[in-house]
């Protein structure tokens, strides 16, 4: 019975959300609305009404596409955030559309991300700072720094920057 069990997963158990109540939810915090992950940038409650619970009013930009997403709950529910992970690395080369990136602390290797991404397609101002970086890399800039943001299962160059030494 016992060889019937698989353990070559080598995920730390770690969920991509965890469960907060609305009513704790501050600006700045992360909050899961309509199935994306969001950055709290409007926050308020209303009084108790005829029903007897305070509302949340939360106002959100999705953390990869920068929409706005809204929310009203009541403050007593929970809602639920999303881990949200920001990790910084080195641009090793750009090919067929996809991003290689390296950790310059372990040495780790990145080549699954698309440049521009796809979430960011209809989205005129994000894909011209993709162009940017995609051109500088070209022109032979060889320190550029990206910033990684990993949320619910999904990973984005969201920054740039030139690394100095």
């Amino acid at each position: 019975m016992a060889d019937d069990e698989d353990f070559t997963a080598t995920d730390a158990g770690a969920s991509d959300t965890y469960p907060i109540r609305a009513g704790e939810v501050k600006k700045g915090s992360h909050v899961v609305i309509k199935g994306h992950p969001c950055k709290v940038i409007d926050y308020s409650t209303s009084k108790t009404g005829k029903h007897g619970h305070a509302k949340a009013k939360i106002v959100a930009l999705d953390v990869f596409t920068h929409r706005k997403y809204e929310d009203i709950c009541p403050t007593s529910h929970n809602m639920t955030a999303p881990n949200v992970k920001r990790t910084e690395w080195q641009l090793l080369d750009i090919s067929d559309g996809f991003a290689s990136l390296m950790d310059p602390e372990s040495g780790e290797t990145l080549e699954s991300l698309k440049l521009p991404p796809d979430e960011t397609a209809d989205l005129d101002e994000e894909v011209k700072a993709y162009q940017k970086l995609i051109e500088e890399f070209e022109a032979g800039e060889k320190d550029i720094m990206v910033t990684v943001v990993s949320a619910m299962g999904t990973d984005m160059i969201l920054s740039q920057y030139k690394a100095t030494e």
